[in-house]
């Protein structure tokens, strides 16, 4: 072995590690710690029971003569005193600084400043000293680091992001280069900032495999945040006893801050040149997303506890707004393919053919999920869209690979891992998605993703030395020049919420299929149902009333009318009618309905809700078209504003005379033009004003002024004391004739 330190001298509590089984390393049990600070461990009555070998030179009592004896005997009796303190009230997050009693000829670690980093481990308190040191003139301070993180923030990007971070902590450290290191999927790292002496090589974009970061040692980097190697080339110090006299185990390091590292990664270290280093993590959703890698090339460079704990606060900073962004960014992505899938299903609910035939012949399914190509097989049928094999039986060969019980949807980005003879096959797509409809399978498939990857040395190297044979050493690889690999057989990886969106549709589907025909007619009637109201509410100033008749046959249309109150006390009133029949106008009157009652929530005039809307239905429901007129009442001044687009305007009958009310209405909603215009009319007692969708007047071959005049020549004969439900139930049948479309009557009875 050509490491410069014994592994067993690194490594007192277990058996030296055969270099090529370094993933089962237990590395957060060395029994030792590096020399630049002492380890004291007490139990609950503040004994010691274990303390590190150099003591006597450290803090000027052999390490021997302190087990079994009181804290106080160690560090004296302040600092013991204040340890107890912070155990008693269980505050151990902050050092304590403190000047043990002694001379510095008897102990290197007395009538110094020092850092007490105290922490639990197991049953065991664990004392760790460390010499306060000061890095440079720049002294940590909460104006320093809130500056420092104001500066993270301001970044725009996650690529900036890491470049600022990577600025930050150099600054900070005063290390010779600070490199911020993020893993892909399968653990290799890419560095993807670096800010370094300008007489050093640049190490950014360049790759590392996992195996250079085993998995023991990931698992570490979440538990404890920050990691300090001082000096590379240091003498582990050993503790005695290696044992634990409680527990017959060694020492839990996990959270020391001086722990000795594995002698495997010191040798990798010295083989790329490195005399100190120090790791920060970067955690988001509790797994490792990346490190802040920190290495020095001339010679120990010690780092201040405040220093570190300020680098591991800026990793963290970094590590919540990589997650913020990550998360609008993904938010972003979920947003576009929930428009997407709505346009998807709003065709599939409107169009009358077999759903899934409609579905293959949308081109915008593959913009769903990003996919190359599309397949779908059912009851025989091959449909297909886009670039997709033309083999069914490898199309169906695929999706029962990948096919398992534990959830509805299934994905591969390496069909070669799963299949590894089509690996390398010309014309088999790399990745797929596979969902079950029923009793029909539905495939999306993407191509391969050649990929040139820049490698720091020769990824392959740990299983080219393996297949040499037992008697090589494997060893840390000593190569770090630029080696470039094609990484192949992998398509871009399929997200979470692409997963989730798939699901959505296949949801949609299958509900579709066992609802079509009558059955999906229904569907929509109960929604609309919902929607429109089957009951007048009691409104302040207002006796209310209100109708509505399906057409003839129960065709179901995109009649509805909406009451509700607003924020400054007045009340709605809103009757629309969405163009066209069956599922689609159902569909599209919830959207235009929802969009309303928002709309006027937000505090807009009715003229400009509808403005609002017009322009709504052009991006999200685009060919689509409705009338709607906008009543809202103010009860104490008994004050009506009236706004309409494309709809015959409402009726005011008083004292045996009616007239319509409201300005010329703007154009139907959906054509892009016009603006309406809100007009303001006062109301008596008495006053009724009658509010309709054009299927209470409109007859076959029967011209609609005729069939207005007739309404009104009915409204204005009201018998005298005929009660309102009497009266507008006669305005129902008012016109006579086959009631072509559905119809919708509201009447408002000023009190």
């Amino acid at each position: 072995m050509d490491s410069h330190v014994p592994p067993a001298a690194h490594t007192p509590a277990y058996d030296p590690v055969d270099l090529s089984t370094c993933e089962r390393e237990p590395i957060h049990i060395p029994g030792a710690i590096q020399p630049h600070g002492v380890l004291l461990a007490i139990d609950e009555d503040a004994t010691i029971v274990v303390a590190s070998s150099n003591c006597a030179a450290a803090i000027g009592a052999d390490h021997q003569s302190l087990l079994g004896q009181p804290l106080e005997r160690a560090l004296g009796h302040a600092a013991a005193g204040a340890i107890r303190d912070a155990l008693v009230a269980d505050d151990l997050s902050e050092p304590l600084h403190v000047v043990l009693p002694g001379e510095p000829a008897h102990g290197d670690l007395l009538g110094v400043p020092v850092d007490l980093v105290v922490h639990r481990s197991g049953p065991r308190v664990l004392v760790e000293i460390e010499r306060e040191r000061v890095l440079s003139a720049h002294r940590v301070t909460y104006r320093a680091a809130r500056a420092a993180m104001g500066r993270l923030s301001e970044t725009q990007s996650i690529e900036e992001l890491c470049e600022r971070l990577a600025v930050e902590v150099r600054d900070l450290t005063g290390f010779d280069r600070v490199m911020v290191y993020r893993f892909d999927e399968d653990w290799n790292g890419e560095v993807v900032a670096e800010e370094k002496r300008d007489d050093l090589n640049s190490f950014r974009g360049l790759h590392y495999p996992a195996s250079d970061i085993p998995a023991q040692a990931r698992r570490l980097y979440t538990t404890n945040w920050t990691r300090l190697i001082a000096d590379v080339a240091y003498t582990p110090v050993p503790l005695d006893p290696v044992l634990d006299p409680h527990s017959g185990s060694p020492l839990d390091l996990s959270h020391s801050v001086l722990r000795s590292v594995s002698p495997i990664h010191l040798e990798y270290l010295g083989n790329m040149g490195v005399t100190a280093s120090m790791s920060v993590s970067m955690v988001r959703d509790g797994q490792l997303w990346g490190l802040v890698a920190c290495h020095h090339y001339s010679g120990p460079h010690h780092v201040p506890y405040d220093v570190r704990s300020m680098a591991e606060f800026l990793g963290q900073t970094a590590s919540q707004l990589i997650d913020e962004r990550e998360r609008s960014d993904t938010r972003i992505e979920e947003l576009v393919a929930q428009s997407v899938l709505s346009g998807i299903t709003a065709r599939l609910a409107g169009d009358p053919g077999y759903p899934l035939k409609t579905l293959m012949n949308d081109a915008r399914l593959l913009e769903l999920v990003d996919a190359d190509g599309a397949a779908l097989w059912h009851d025989g049928d091959l449909l297909t869209i886009g670039n997709v094999p033309d083999d069914p039986a490898l199309l169906k060969r695929i999706a029962a690979a990948m096919r398992t019980n534990e959830s509805p949807v299934h994905c591969s980005h390496q069909i070669g891992v799963l299949q590894p003879d089509l690996a390398g096959r010309e014309n088999v797509p790399a990745g797929a998605l596979v969902t079950q409809i029923g009793t029909a399978t539905l495939m999306f498939v993407r191509q391969e993703l050649v990929r040139v990857v820049d490698w720091g040395g020769d990824p392959r190297n740990k299983q080219i030395a393996a297949a040499e044979g037992p008697d090589v050493r494997l060893s840390p690889r000593k190569s770090f020049e630029k080696w470039r690999g094609v990484v192949r057989g992998r398509s871009e990886p399929w997200r979470t919420w692409q997963l989730e969106t798939v699901d959505r549709l296949r949801q949609y589907l299958e509900a579709k299929l066992l609802r079509r025909s009558r059955e999906q007619i229904a569907i929509a009637e109960s929604l609309q149902r919902t929607l429109v109201l089957d009951e007048a509410p009691e409104v302040e100033g207002l006796e209310v009333l209100a109708r509505y008749r399906p057409a003839e046959g129960s065709q179901l249309g995109g009649d509805w009318w909406d009451e509700f109150s607003l924020p400054d006390g007045r009340a709605a009133f809103v009757v629309g009618d969405v163009a066209g029949h069956g599922v689609g106008a159902a569909t599209a009157m919830a959207q235009v309905r929802t969009a309303l009652r928002a709309y006027l929530a937000d505090g807009h005039s009715p003229a400009s809700c509808l403005d609002r809307l017009d322009h709504l239905m052009g991006s999200l429901i685009p060919g689509q078209t409705a009338t709607a007129v906008i009543v809202v009442f103010e009860p104490a001044g008994r004050v009506v504003e009236v706004a309409s687009a494309g709809h015959l305007p409402p009726l005011l009958v008083r004292d045996g005379s009616v007239n319509p009310i409201g300005a010329t209405p703007r154009p139907l909603l959906g054509v892009g033009m016009g603006e309406a215009v809100s007009v303001v009319e006062q109301l008596r007692a008495g006053d009724i004003l009658l509010i309709f969708t054009d299927g209470l007047v409109e007859r076959r071959n029967v011209p609609l002024d005729a069939s207005l005049a007739v309404l009104r020549k009915a409204s204005a004969a009201r018998p005298a004391g005929a009660s309102l439900r009497s009266w507008v139930d006669a305005l129902v049948n008012a016109v006579p004739g086959t009631l072509d479309d559905d119809m919708t009557l509201v009447a408002l009875r000023v009190e």
